[in-house]
């Protein structure tokens, strides 16, 4: 295709990305669009540098070459050092082993490609094109919604607001952890910031009481948020919810009864922006989302723990994308 082709289908998927994204932001469906869109753009710009020297074109080219197999091997590595540094500080467990886990299935797939090359078993062959297939789905899948999620956390809501609402993160010892105290400081960021422009907002903490804390997380962020000045009178507590879907349909149901035209921001973790945006959309709830800072050291395994999360909760559609493309290796087979 020459350039012109590429660039209509680039322009083509960038409409239809920002039209997708006016409508409702939070839909997953939007990275894929924006993927899309970046890719064909790219393969234009590429055509038109060729168009003015051929060096122009191939000097990108033989970096993304050079690029691709480095930045695999370091991506490998940073895995396997994250993973370790999740445990130390984490302790062993499920939930904390994710990059550990990436990182092998990239050396057990870099494995099975040497053993791939140059062979002459037809099982081998295939179970690499399969396998290969199915990584190639799960990786274009995290690619779009890593990049939705960075590009989601980064819009920024100018409007005002009615409510501020602040998922929880869980306590410690009926404390307020270190990640929930940062959810609570941004939300009281943008509370002041809505009254600065003359707004009355309300805060609403969010969290039900589990079986080993001696307080509801509602209970605990508002005593949180009036040692650092809010005032009692300026916060709801929502302290029923178990689970972030909870989170919103009750936050959502105590901004109706206040005020049914309500706007709301919605405050939780940056790692846990967009997949908190999908479950807003799914309650309903008339608001964005915006992102709090998290170490830097727990951010990569808590947005693989999310990238899962929304992997599981929509896996029939995705078993069967993954099978589709994982199918083309059983052509060695029947040949």
């Amino acid at each position: 295709m020459n350039t012109v082709v590429w660039l209509a289908f680039g322009l083509g998927w960038t409409l239809v990305f920002l039209i997708s994204f006016l409508i409702d932001r939070r839909r997953l469906r939007n990275g894929v669009y924006l993927v899309f869109a970046l890719f064909f753009l790219s393969f234009a710009g590429l055509g038109a540098a060729r168009s003015v020297s051929p060096w122009l074109a191939v000097v990108p080219l033989a970096l993304l070459a050079i690029g691709v197999p480095l930045t695999t091997v370091a991506l490998t590595v940073f895995l396997f050092v994250n993973g370790f540094t999740m445990i130390r500080r984490e302790g062993l467990r499920l939930s904390s082993v994710l990059t550990t886990l990436a990182g092998l299935v990239i050396v057990a797939f870099f494995g099975l490609t040497l053993l791939a090359v140059g062979s002459e078993n037809r099982f081998l062959i295939s179970a690499f094109i399969g396998i290969g297939g199915m990584l190639f789905y799960i990786s274009f899948v995290f690619c779009c919604f890593l990049l939705y999620s960075v590009f989601y956390g980064r819009v920024r809501q100018r409007r005002d607001v009615d409510f501020v609402v602040v998922l929880g993160a869980g306590l410690i010892r009926g404390e307020v952890s270190k990640l929930l105290a940062g959810r609570l400081d941004r939300g009281r960021q943008v509370w002041e910031r809505v009254r600065g422009r003359g707004g009355a907002p309300l805060m609403i903490t969010s969290g039900g009481q589990g079986a080993d804390e001696p307080v509801s997380e509602a209970r605990a962020m508002a005593d949180y948020l009036i040692s650092t000045g809010v005032p009692a009178e300026a916060i709801r507590l929502e302290d029923k919810s178990t689970t972030t879907l909870e989170n919103l349909t009750f936050s959502r149901r105590i901004m109706l009864a206040d005020k049914p035209d309500y706007r709301c921001t919605i405050v939780t973790s940056n790692y846990h922006v967009l997949r908190a945006a999908l479950y807003a959309r799914r309650a309903k709830v008339n608001g964005q989302v915006l992102g709090a800072p998290t170490a830097r050291y727990f951010w990569p395994n808590a947005f693989l723990r999310e990238f899962v999360a929304v992997l599981v909760e929509n896996r029939w559609k995705n078993i069967v994308l993954c099978l589709m493309f994982g199918a083309v290796g059983l052509i060695g087979l029947v040949k």
